[in-house]
């Protein structure tokens, strides 16, 4: 009999040892799922801060774009009315060449 107590207690030993393992190899395969999860959240989050600055490096781009091209219509507006302005300038200069030398003319069929 008290052989047969020996042995149960020697199996609940074993089989709390047993028990003790198998709950440190499932607690170190939860570290390991929350390892992998932990690393994966740090991957999404990495990417989704890197998508986002992206965005942001695009529409900066966009804007600039957008600033060069709206200069460049200025720029080729204002050379427009310069040149607009330079030949009313020409045309004035030469209908008052052209006055003058009527005025001449007439002056000289006068005398």
């Amino acid at each position: 009999m008290l052989r047969a107590i020996e042995q149960l207690k020697q199996q609940d030993l074993k089989n709390a040892e047993a028990k003790k393992k198998k709950n440190q190899q499932m607690m170190s395969e939860v570290e390991v799922s929350n390892k992998l999860a932990q690393d994966a959240k740090q991957a999404r989050i990495t990417k989704e801060k890197e998508e986002e600055m992206e965005i942001v490096r695009y529409n900066k781009e966009k804007d600039l774009k957008e600033q060069a091209r709206i200069e460049e219509e200025r720029r080729i507006r204002e050379e427009k009315e310069h040149e607009i302005q330079r030949l009313r300038e020409m045309q004035e200069k030469a209908a008052d060449r052209q006055a003058e030398i009527d005025a001449l003319r007439a002056k000289r069929a006068f005398e």
